[in-house]
Protein backbone atom coordinates (compact mmCIF):
# COMPACT_ATOMS: atom_id res chain seq x y z
CA UNK A 1 0.00 0.00 0.00
CA UNK A 2 1.35 3.48 -1.07
CA UNK A 3 1.90 6.16 1.50
CA UNK A 4 0.00 9.02 1.25
CA UNK A 5 0.78 13.06 1.34
CA UNK A 6 0.31 14.56 4.48
CA UNK A 7 -1.84 17.96 4.20
CA UNK A 8 -0.49 21.15 6.39
CA UNK A 9 -2.73 24.30 6.30
CA UNK A 10 -0.99 27.26 5.97
CA UNK A 11 -2.71 30.91 6.80
CA UNK A 12 0.24 33.37 5.69
CA UNK A 13 0.05 37.27 6.19
CA UNK A 14 2.53 38.27 3.86
CA UNK A 15 4.15 42.09 3.74
CA UNK A 16 6.82 42.11 1.17
CA UNK A 17 8.40 45.59 1.06
CA UNK A 18 10.76 44.59 -2.10
CA UNK A 19 7.87 44.33 -4.03
CA UNK A 20 4.93 46.38 -2.80
CA UNK A 21 2.82 42.66 -1.62
CA UNK A 22 0.53 43.16 1.38
CA UNK A 23 -1.83 40.23 1.45
CA UNK A 24 -3.08 37.27 2.71
CA UNK A 25 -3.01 33.36 1.77
CA UNK A 26 -4.74 30.62 2.30
CA UNK A 27 -2.43 27.92 1.57
CA UNK A 28 -2.53 24.11 1.56
CA UNK A 29 0.71 22.45 0.93
CA UNK A 30 1.00 18.03 0.62
CA UNK A 31 3.91 17.02 1.97
CA UNK A 32 5.08 14.01 0.10
CA UNK A 33 5.73 10.78 1.88
CA UNK A 34 9.55 10.82 0.96
CA UNK A 35 9.87 14.75 1.96
CA UNK A 36 11.06 16.47 5.46
CA UNK A 37 9.83 19.06 7.00
CA UNK A 38 12.60 21.08 6.18
CA UNK A 39 12.10 20.58 2.40
CA UNK A 40 8.56 21.36 2.96
CA UNK A 41 9.46 24.25 4.78
CA UNK A 42 11.67 25.92 2.11
CA UNK A 43 8.69 25.17 -0.63
CA UNK A 44 6.44 27.68 1.69
CA UNK A 45 9.87 30.17 2.13
CA UNK A 46 10.13 30.11 -1.65
CA UNK A 47 6.57 30.66 -2.02
CA UNK A 48 6.68 33.60 0.57
CA UNK A 49 9.78 35.39 -1.65
CA UNK A 50 7.89 35.19 -4.93
CA UNK A 51 4.20 34.80 -3.39
CA UNK A 52 1.69 35.94 -6.07
CA UNK A 53 -2.13 35.00 -6.49
CA UNK A 54 -1.52 32.85 -9.66
CA UNK A 55 2.16 31.24 -8.18
CA UNK A 56 1.06 28.01 -7.54
CA UNK A 57 2.74 24.20 -6.15
CA UNK A 58 3.57 21.67 -8.59
CA UNK A 59 3.86 18.32 -7.59
CA UNK A 60 7.23 18.64 -7.24
CA UNK A 61 8.57 15.49 -5.94
CA UNK A 62 5.57 13.28 -7.53
CA UNK A 63 6.45 14.67 -11.09
CA UNK A 64 9.66 14.60 -13.14
CA UNK A 65 8.88 17.53 -15.78
CA UNK A 66 7.10 19.97 -13.15
CA UNK A 67 8.69 22.53 -10.74
CA UNK A 68 7.98 23.11 -7.15
CA UNK A 69 6.27 25.94 -7.88
CA UNK A 70 5.19 27.30 -10.73
CA UNK A 71 3.25 30.79 -12.41
CA UNK A 72 1.75 30.48 -15.84
CA UNK A 73 0.37 33.47 -17.62
CA UNK A 74 -2.95 33.80 -18.70
CA UNK A 75 -1.94 31.92 -22.39
CA UNK A 76 -0.17 29.21 -20.42
CA UNK A 77 3.37 29.92 -20.54
CA UNK A 78 5.81 29.38 -17.59
CA UNK A 79 6.36 33.05 -16.21
CA UNK A 80 8.27 31.48 -13.22
CA UNK A 81 9.82 28.18 -12.35
CA UNK A 82 10.62 27.43 -8.76
CA UNK A 83 12.71 24.21 -7.80
CA UNK A 84 13.64 23.61 -3.92
CA UNK A 85 17.01 21.76 -3.56
CA UNK A 86 20.23 20.61 -6.07
CA UNK A 87 17.96 19.72 -9.14
CA UNK A 88 20.29 18.45 -11.89
CA UNK A 89 22.21 21.00 -13.96
CA UNK A 90 20.90 19.35 -17.68
CA UNK A 91 16.94 19.72 -15.60
CA UNK A 92 17.65 23.31 -15.06
CA UNK A 93 19.24 23.80 -18.65
CA UNK A 94 15.67 22.35 -20.03
CA UNK A 95 13.43 24.80 -17.20
CA UNK A 96 15.11 27.59 -18.31
CA UNK A 97 14.36 27.32 -21.89
CA UNK A 98 10.90 26.59 -21.13
CA UNK A 99 10.32 29.13 -18.52
CA UNK A 100 10.80 33.02 -18.44
CA UNK A 101 12.62 32.91 -14.93
CA UNK A 102 13.58 30.14 -13.30
CA UNK A 103 14.78 30.38 -9.04
CA UNK A 104 16.53 27.89 -7.30
CA UNK A 105 16.53 27.68 -3.23
CA UNK A 106 19.84 25.30 -2.50
CA UNK A 107 19.81 24.30 1.27
CA UNK A 108 21.56 21.87 3.29
CA UNK A 109 25.02 23.19 4.08
CA UNK A 110 27.55 21.24 2.94
CA UNK A 111 25.71 19.27 0.26
CA UNK A 112 24.32 22.88 -1.28
CA UNK A 113 28.12 23.97 -1.10
CA UNK A 114 29.20 21.31 -3.19
CA UNK A 115 26.54 21.00 -5.55
CA UNK A 116 27.04 25.01 -6.26
CA UNK A 117 30.68 24.11 -7.10
CA UNK A 118 30.10 21.42 -8.75
CA UNK A 119 27.68 23.19 -11.61
CA UNK A 120 28.36 26.87 -10.94
CA UNK A 121 30.10 27.39 -14.62
CA UNK A 122 27.11 25.61 -16.46
CA UNK A 123 25.26 27.83 -14.34
CA UNK A 124 25.95 31.04 -14.62
CA UNK A 125 25.79 30.91 -18.17
CA UNK A 126 21.85 30.66 -18.12
CA UNK A 127 20.41 34.22 -18.23
CA UNK A 128 16.94 33.76 -16.13
CA UNK A 129 18.52 31.75 -13.79
CA UNK A 130 18.79 33.10 -9.89
CA UNK A 131 20.20 30.60 -7.47
CA UNK A 132 20.00 31.33 -3.68
CA UNK A 133 21.85 29.28 -1.01
CA UNK A 134 20.07 29.37 2.53
CA UNK A 135 21.69 28.72 5.62
CA UNK A 136 21.24 25.21 7.55
CA UNK A 137 20.34 26.73 10.44
CA UNK A 138 17.62 29.11 9.03
CA UNK A 139 16.46 26.43 7.32
CA UNK A 140 16.28 23.99 10.47
CA UNK A 141 14.55 27.00 12.23
CA UNK A 142 12.39 27.15 9.61
CA UNK A 143 11.40 23.29 9.74
CA UNK A 144 10.46 23.89 13.77
CA UNK A 145 7.54 25.93 12.70
CA UNK A 146 5.88 23.30 10.93
CA UNK A 147 2.47 21.98 11.98
CA UNK A 148 -0.50 20.43 10.44
CA UNK A 149 -2.07 24.25 10.99
CA UNK A 150 0.09 26.79 10.53
CA UNK A 151 -0.42 30.81 11.05
CA UNK A 152 2.65 32.50 9.61
CA UNK A 153 3.60 35.79 9.21
CA UNK A 154 6.29 37.00 7.01
CA UNK A 155 7.60 40.09 6.54
CA UNK A 156 10.37 41.34 3.68
CA UNK A 157 12.93 44.06 3.32
CA UNK A 158 15.66 44.28 1.30
CA UNK A 159 15.93 40.92 0.61
CA UNK A 160 16.18 39.72 4.35
CA UNK A 161 12.81 37.79 5.89
CA UNK A 162 11.82 37.49 8.79
CA UNK A 163 8.78 34.55 9.69
CA UNK A 164 6.97 34.57 12.80
CA UNK A 165 4.64 31.50 13.69
CA UNK A 166 3.56 30.30 17.29
CA UNK A 167 5.46 32.46 19.03
CA UNK A 168 8.80 31.69 17.52
CA UNK A 169 10.30 34.00 14.86
CA UNK A 170 13.35 32.87 12.01
CA UNK A 171 15.60 35.72 10.41
CA UNK A 172 16.20 34.50 7.15
CA UNK A 173 18.90 36.65 4.50
CA UNK A 174 18.75 33.90 1.43
CA UNK A 175 22.46 34.43 0.04
CA UNK A 176 22.06 35.14 -4.39
CA UNK A 177 24.63 32.87 -5.90
CA UNK A 178 24.04 34.14 -9.36
CA UNK A 179 21.09 35.62 -11.32
CA UNK A 180 19.48 38.93 -9.69
CA UNK A 181 17.30 38.52 -6.60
Amino acid sequence: MALKATIFKVDLALADMDRNVYENFALTLARHPSENDVRMMVRLLAFMRFADTALAFGKGLSSDDEPDLWRKDLTGLIDLWIVVGQPDERWLRKASGRAGRVAVFSYGGRVAEIWWEQNRATLEKLPNLTVFRLPPESTQALAALANRAMSLQCMIQDGEMLITGEGESVRIEPLVLCGAA
